[in-house]
């Protein structure tokens, strides 16, 4: 469809047999993405900045959740708080100097707190393999739960509380962007809520979902 907008003023003539080719192959697109979204899938799309000051590449990735056996890049590690088919979608833009990343949740549970953050890695059968939260400054190996490093200014915090059908979003805008280090997935938690305190700081329990996210793209 880009293309054919992009070549319009070329084309003068256009037989009827190529008019019928064109409108074959633009449906042939729709039923191949009519047909996609399966459990276990993940989907990508590119989008536009929207700022006043300039206009920055976007990404909006999607996953709908399935055991670590069956996933491709969005995994549910228990079913009981994060169950298989339930979609992640998460969109992100490089805006001036910030980052904003947004979350969209279907079908977890229903009226409950998720503690959700970006971690370094990409998703993997283990929840561990994820790696740690994705810190601007990074803190010490002996202090990672330390607040002035465990925080939402300086991590990607993306806490949220479902509604009655298991749907929530939720947004965070953080005062960097992404350079020599860029994070690669989003995490799901048992928790309700990130812990803020001294020593606890970033805490939030179980990793029981994970989608990989390429943030490199922004």
């Amino acid at each position: 469809m880009t293309q054919a907008r992009h070549t319009h003023t070329r084309i003068r003539v256009v037989t009827a047999v190529a008019v019928a080719g064109l409108l074959a192959a633009a449906c042939g697109g729709e039923d191949a993405d009519s047909a996609g979204g399966a459990t276990g899938e993940t989907t990508t799309s590119a989008t536009t900045g929207t700022t006043a000051n300039q206009d920055e590449p976007g990404l909006e990735h999607s996953g709908k959740l399935a055991p670590p056996k069956s996933a491709n890049g969005a995994y549910t590690y228990n079913q009981q708080l994060a169950p298989a088919g339930a979609e992640l979608t998460v969109d992100a833009e490089k805006l001036d100097q910030t980052t904003r990343v947004g979350l969209e949740v279907k079908g977890l549970l229903a009226n409950r707190g998720y503690a959700v953050h970006v971690h370094t890695d990409p998703c993997g059968p283990q929840g561990a393999d994820a790696g740690p939260h994705f810190q601007k400054n990074q803190s010490p190996d002996d202090a990672p739960h330390d607040p002035a490093y465990a925080n939402p200014e300086n991590e990607i915090w993306l806490d949220l509380r479902t509604g009655e059908q298991g749907e929530g979003e939720t947004t965070a805008e953080v005062p960097f962007t992404f350079a020599e280090r860029v994070p690669a997935s989003v995490v799901v938690h048992a928790n309700e809520s990130t812990a803020t305190a001294q020593g606890e700081a970033g805490k939030a329990g179980d990793r029981i979902a994970c989608l990989t996210v390429p943030f490199d793209t922004l």
